[in-house]
């Protein structure tokens, strides 16, 4: 690398390579994003039964559940919409990594196997890529 930036078009190269760099980054924080949003508008609307049974095994009230539900579909569609308006990202990314972290607390409480607690944990890291990112 030091006889990279020793030549004279060195800077300029090392330069294209960070830009290049960050716009990959940029463009895996996306996916991540989609991919987030999707997840929660699929557990949270296609599997909404079994998000029932759960709440009711951790004991928790219906209204906190259906305030868990619509704060976590209010983020993903902040999320969604923070693709072209990304002011909007970070503050959603790190609330649904703090909803995400939560969750990891439910199941540890109610002791479930570690299997139930692989969801949360990747959206969880996948919020605070985005979060970091962003």
């Amino acid at each position: 690398m030091t006889q990279l930036l020793q030549t004279p078009n060195g800077w300029a190269r090392a330069a294209q390579h960070i830009e290049k760099a960050a716009y990959t980054m940029h463009t895996a924080a996306i996916c991540a994003q989609v991919v987030i949003a999707l997840s929660i508008a699929f557990v949270w609307i296609v599997r909404l039964p079994n998000i029932v049974i759960e709440f009711d095994e951790y004991g928790l009230p219906d209204l906190i559940r259906n305030a868990v539900g619509a704060a976590k579909i209010c983020l993903a569609t902040l999320l969604i919409t923070g693709i072209w308006y990304p002011r909007l990202v970070p503050v959603s990314a790190l609330l649904m990594a703090f909803l995400m972290l939560c969750a990891q607390a439910a199941h540890f409480k109610a002791k479930h196997s570690w299997q139930r607690y692989m969801p949360s944990l990747g959206l969880l890291v996948l919020s605070l890529f985005v979060y970091a990112v962003s």
